[in-house]
């Protein structure tokens, strides 16, 4: 249910937008962050947690998205500096200056999850599961997902053997498979445990390998 500003943030007021990422669980691939200013005036319907929707869904909306709200930009940190930075820090960077970039600039951010953004040029306030509760929110994990997974498809251009067009570099069974057998592409993040076991020639049992703790 999406939060009603009035009975739940009465405090917060201007003009608003929401920040998410999308990309903190693969094992290869940038971590993309958006952020947008929706226009009250121009009502988008289906807006919801872009994990909700269906690819066709999602490209359809941030079609209009990108038309219909006051501001958008995204934002994408690579794996170099997911490994030099960790997955969290390199993810809330991403959406700070995915906020940054906006051509209009906010009175408040909206984040999605539990961390604020550090130094952020505005208020900005966290809110655990925003994607499916706030609008801007919810556009803005749209935008993220669907401008990463054209990312990864053109990866899967450079890199055709490790199957990035089906798994997106999600730790899948498939694609821990290839890793181990093939060894990791530039692309992989080295301080993933699933990457680093493949340099080392080792492997992790797959139990272990989809629990989130044990991927960085």
């Amino acid at each position: 249910m999406k939060i009603t500003l009035l009975d739940e943030l009465p405090d917060i007021t201007g003009l608003l937008a929401g920040t998410d990422e999308a990309g903190r669980g693969p094992l290869a691939g940038n971590v993309v962050a958006a952020a947008v200013i929706l226009n009250s005036a121009e009502n988008i319907d289906g807006l919801d947690d872009s994990k909700k929707l269906t690819e066709k869904m999602r490209r359809f909306l941030a079609g209009e998205i990108k038309q219909k709200a006051l501001a958008w930009s995204v934002f994408s940190v690579s794996p170099q500096q997911i490994d030099e930075m960790n997955i969290l820090q390199a993810s809330l960077y991403a959406m700070k200056t995915a906020a940054e970039k906006l051509k209009i600039r906010p009175d408040h951010v909206f984040v999605d999850g539990n961390k604020m953004l550090v130094d952020c040029f505005c208020d900005n306030t966290a809110i655990i599961k925003g994607d499916s509760r706030v609008a801007e929110i919810s556009a803005a994990s749209i935008l993220a997902k669907v401008e990463r997974d054209a990312q990864m498809l053109e990866l899967h251009k450079q890199y055709p053997e490790y199957g990035f067009d089906q798994h997106k570099g999600y730790p899948t069974k498939m694609h821990r498979k290839i890793l181990n057998e093939i060894g990791p592409c530039p692309e992989h993040r080295r301080s993933y445990a699933p990457v680093r076991h493949a340099m080392a020639g080792t492997t992790v049992p797959d139990a272990v390998n989809m629990r989130d703790e044990n991927l960085i």
